[in-house]
């Protein structure tokens, strides 16, 4: 399983209405830490209910809680858009 599948597993429980990951590892190969840890860098962009009434900080909180055990390891980077279905 990669690790974009493992973190759409794990996402899965906020019921995503949509949900775009990128992995733009290739783009930072030799950057400092991926190398100790061996994960990648990944671009998030989701849509989920669990976001309404939200702010910024508690939407990325949510996410971090469900991709905790991926990171650092499988994932060294993650750029996190995530929005409410009505933005």
């Amino acid at each position: 399983m990669t690790t974009i599948d493992q973190m759409k597993n794990r996402l899965a429980r906020i019921h995503p209405i949509s949900i775009d990951i990128f992995d733009d590892s290739a783009s930072h190969a030799g950057h400092a830490g991926v190398k100790e840890t061996g994960g990648g860098h990944y671009e998030l962009s989701i849509v989920s209910d669990a976001f309404s009434g939200k702010s910024t900080i508690q939407r990325h909180r949510i996410i971090y809680e469900c991709l905790s055990d991926l990171m650092p390891g499988a994932i060294h980077a993650l750029s996190i858009h995530a929005f409410a279905p009505e933005e």
